[in-house]
């Protein structure tokens, strides 16, 4: 059925021409290439016009719409060869080039990427390591305020500090100076004590502490409050504690037994300290006035002239520790006016400087664990430099490749503003694929680095923080990696790149000279870092064959914890020897791997008036010597033959040459004004760090200081067999608690721990250091035999050996490596000795120690090329010369 067409123009009341809508048109344009979308907006402009006049202007743009996204399928969308571009579109095929360049030399890209990826990695792994060490105690919410109150003494021109501290010195803190202190803590030190809970006993480490330990040290209680250690009788109980004791029954009131002999309630549970914190081994808290009334020498030696305890103090909000700790300078010495040749300072050492400036030299400067956070963060930065060195010298050593491409580029329009922007993104992307692969090495490594390090890190992945410094430190590293090679490369001439040769792009004689000293840069990071690692591990080992003075093979020690254990020392004497499995028994004062005590107040005919003595004092029982296996040089040995031996005294070496005696045995040497006469002279015994001179020592015999139960095992019978005999007599005797014992080269093994992290670690950062530049080196040696091919072919038609190109190609690095150690050599000099002037017993700094470092940079560097030029030299002569 033919309808007649509808009325247009004025009749209709339309416009005279209609036009499509806009939206749709735009879309048109928008999504289709230029020439492409003008044709289709003139055939479907005369579309619509005629459907207008056919169906009118609703249906007509309705189906103009229909139209064009019939249009607009993805087969339509294809745009034409060369579309226009835009920043999107050019930033997108900066990466394509880039991707393709990297998947195109797959050996220069695993070198590029791995190298920067091990360097991220150890970089990262030095950064959350220093980030530890630096955010030490911060746990604490007091951080800022709290304190250790200390005493410092200058004697005999050396100075000293110490935390042992004199009991009536926290209630003057307390009351005499309320203005400044918000809390003074009274405490004793860390140690182990036997806790038990019906048939469950466990050693764990505690302290007794005043009530306001709780609030100073700001416990996260989960259950119970703070205010629990008012009542004499109670305890506060770590989270892992409370656990192991009770499971999941609630604690609160439980009683549990401290010691075997103190009965105390369970009032409150506090969330574990994390492992970087001075107080993490804290594994509960008892009363002060508990451990006062129940060890009643505490009582008998309560005065200001007994330092044996510690003081925690939480400065006022508007004081400060420089103004406070003048204030308190001179509370000792005005109450001990007999110390006035030693001058004791107090002063306060606030808790931020507790773990990175623990220790003193003799002028006073504190320093410590802080030199090798300084140390490492170095290290971390030379290590990153080394990965960006091998970048910026094969990217530059590639250059004469791509400098075709550079001035193809230049000729058709780009500008070096592009080029340099295409530069970057291709170091930029090598980087993140880098910063992608090294969290997933510094991932897997963690747990191997932790246990190295004694650390308990883990990956921060929740961390804003920890993705911004992650990104922003990739995009520095890809920045200053990149900056050489973009700088350097788009700096070509186009006319005279493309014709071979250049001011612009010059492959003479100087050309290398920038690579050549940035190999000579990573060589002398390298050869120092293996100078360094050397000297650490030869002092270490210098100070573990140091003579110890005793004989540590088979020897175990018991802690003295119980009631039981005091009063029976002939009995368990009896009982162990008998049977079979010890050799010996005794008892002293502290282990033989620790001086517990330095005393003054002695007197000798001969001393000097103006001599400041300080004499560390062990007390022993009669079988002490036979046990350790001391050895005599003069004297001898305590004896229950001598009744007069009760007032005896036994020195070692140190103490002798320190008194200036001359045929000491039988001297009498008065100490607070009792005489004691000298019986013998002992070698020097390492009680104290195996890096110092041994302290001048005085042993005599006591049987009521004993804290240290020593066991010489029988070394005919094997240690588990021995153990189990001892740990049966220990069980009669003291039923109630757990036999816990510690071998005493183990625990003097732990003196050595400290420096043995340090060098494994520094030792793991060497080996990379050198592996990234071995990287480099590859890559430069396999780029340089490549360079090279005709020129070997020709020799080798000419009758050149494989020796002579081997050598050919070798002696260049060879050299560097020499001007490398040259500089190293110094600058490890330098610093090694510095850090070994820290140690008063330390090893020499040997030649041959620096040669050994040189000559095995060398050797490694021989390797790495040798294998490139090697094969460079055996390759056939046609294949090469084929070309020409």
């Amino acid at each position: 059925m033919n309808h007649p067409p509808r009325p247009v123009g004025d009749a209709a009341g339309l416009p005279e021409r209609p036009r499509p809508p806009r939206w749709a048109t735009r879309l048109l344009h928008w999504l289709c290439p230029p020439h492409r979308a003008e044709e289709l907006e003139g055939d479907l402009s005369e579309l619509f016009q005629q459907r207008v006049q056919a169906v009118g202007l609703s249906q007509a743009r309705w189906r103009y719409v229909r139209d064009v996204l019939s249009l607009l399928r993805p087969s339509l969308l294809k745009r034409d060869k060369y579309p226009r571009p835009t920043t999107t579109t050019m930033i997108r095929n900066y990466f394509k080039i880039a991707w393709r360049n990297l998947a195109k030399n797959k050996a220069f890209s695993v070198i590029n990427i791995g190298g920067l990826s091990v360097g991220m990695t150890v970089a990262m792994l030095i950064g959350l390591w220093m980030y530890d060490e630096l955010t030490f105690n911060t746990y604490y919410q007091h951080y800022g305020r709290i304190a250790k109150v200390m005493q410092s003494a200058t004697v005999n021109g050396d100075f000293g500090a110490g935390e042992y501290m004199p009991l009536p010195l926290a209630k003057t803190l307390q009351t005499d100076f309320a203005d400044d202190f918000e809390r003074v803590v009274l405490s004793s030190w860390t140690r182990e004590h036997i806790l038990a809970y019906g048939d469950k006993k466990f050693t764990k480490t505690g302290n007794y502490v005043s009530p306001e330990a709780p609030d100073l040290l700001s416990l996260t209680m989960t259950k119970g409050t703070r205010a629990g250690l008012t009542d004499p009788a109670s305890v506060l109980l770590a989270a892992s504690v409370a656990t192991a004791l009770f499971g999941d029954a609630d604690p609160l009131g439980k009683v549990v037994k401290i010691d075997n002999k103190l009965n105390v309630k369970v009032m409150g549970v506090y969330e574990d300290f994390p492992h970087n914190t001075e107080f993490r081994e804290m594994r509960f808290m008892a009363p002060w006035d508990l451990y006062v009334s129940s060890e009643p020498w505490i009582r008998e030696n309560a005065g200001w002239d007994n330092n044996s305890w510690q003081i925690l103090a939480q400065i006022a909000p508007q004081a400060d520790f420089t103004s406070v700790s003048a204030k308190i300078k001179d509370l000792r010495l005005k109450n001990v006016p007999e110390t006035a040749h030693v001058k004791p300072a107090v002063f306060l050492h606030p808790m931020s400087r507790w773990h990175l400036y623990d220790q003193w030299d003799k002028s006073g400067v504190a320093g410590g664990r802080i030199q090798y956070v300084w140390l490492f963060g170095l290290i971390g930065v030379f290590v990153l430099l080394l990965a960006c060195i091998n970048f910026m010298n094969l990217s530059t050593a590639r250059s004469e490749k791509r400098a075709k491409e550079v001035g193809i580029r230049k000729a058709v329009g780009s500008n070096r503003a592009q080029l340099i922007s295409q530069f970057f993104s291709e170091s930029l992307l090598v980087v993140g694929v880098a910063f992608t692969l090294s969290l997933l090495l510094v991932w897997l490594a963690l747990p191997l680095f932790n246990d190295i390090a004694d650390k308990k890190l883990v990956m921060p992945w929740q961390e804003p923080v920890f993705w911004l410094s992650g990104l922003g430190f990739s995009l520095v590293t890809g920045l200053i990696a990149g900056s050489y090679p973009a700088l350097y490369l788009s700096s070509f001439q186009p006319i005279t790149v493309l014709k071979g040769t250049s001011s612009g792009f010059r492959v003479g004689r100087f050309a290398t000279l920038p690579r050549q000293v940035l190999v000579v840069i990573q060589f002398t990071v390298s050869v120092t870092l293996i100078t360094g690692t050397v000297i650490v591990f030869q002092q270490i080992q210098h100070a573990k064959n140091r003579p110890v003075g005793y004989d540590r093979s088979g020897l175990i020690t018991v802690a003295m914890n119980t009631p039981e254990l005091f009063g029976h020392y002939n009995a368990l004497r009896s009982e162990l020897i008998g049977t079979g499995a010890v050799v010996d028994m005794a008892t002293s004062s502290s282990p033989t791997t620790q001086l517990g005590s330095r005393q003054i107040g002695f007197d000798w005919v001969g001393k000097d008036p103006a001599m400041k003595e300080q004499l560390g004092v062990m007390a022993v029982t009669h079988d002490f010597g036979k046990t350790v296996g001391w050895q005599f040089v003069a004297g001898r040995d305590f004896s229950r033959t001598f009744s007069t031996d009760s007032s005896g005294l036994i020195l070692n070496e140190t103490a002798v040459k320190y008194m200036g005696l001359n045929d000491p045995v039988g001297k009498v040497v008065k100490w607070n004004g009792k005489p004691f006469q000298v019986v013998g002279v002992i070698r020097d015994m390492v009680m104290d760090s195996p890096f110092a001179p041994v302290y001048q020592t005085a042993f005599l015999l006591n049987y009521n200081w004993a804290g240290v139960i020593n066991i010489k095992l029988n070394p005919r019978l094997s240690a588990s067999e021995s153990l189990a005999s001892v740990e049966a007599v220990f069980r009669t005797f003291n039923p109630g608690s757990p036999f816990d014992y510690k071998f005493l080269d183990q625990q003097y093994a732990l003196k050595f721990a400290a420096e043995e992290r340090i060098s494994t670690l520094a030792s793991i950062f060497a080996v990379l250091a050198i592996f990234i530049s071995c990287l480099g080196l590859f890559g430069l040696a396999s780029f340089t035999a490549e360079q090279r091919t005709k020129e070997i072919g020709v020799r080798k038609v000419l009758g050149a050996s494989v020796l002579n190109l081997w050598s050919l190609l070798s002696k260049d690095f060879v050299f560097l490596v020499l001007i490398a150690f040259g500089i190293a050599t110094p600058i490890a000099w330098y610093f090694l000795s510095g850090w070994l002037q820290k140690y008063e017993y330390r090893t020499e700094l040997s030649w041959w120690i620096f040669a050994a470092s040189g000559a095995g940079a060398l050797a490694i560097t021989l390797l790495t090329v040798s294998f490139q030029a090697i094969k460079a030299a055996l390759m056939d002569p046609v294949k090469s010369l084929r070309s020409e």
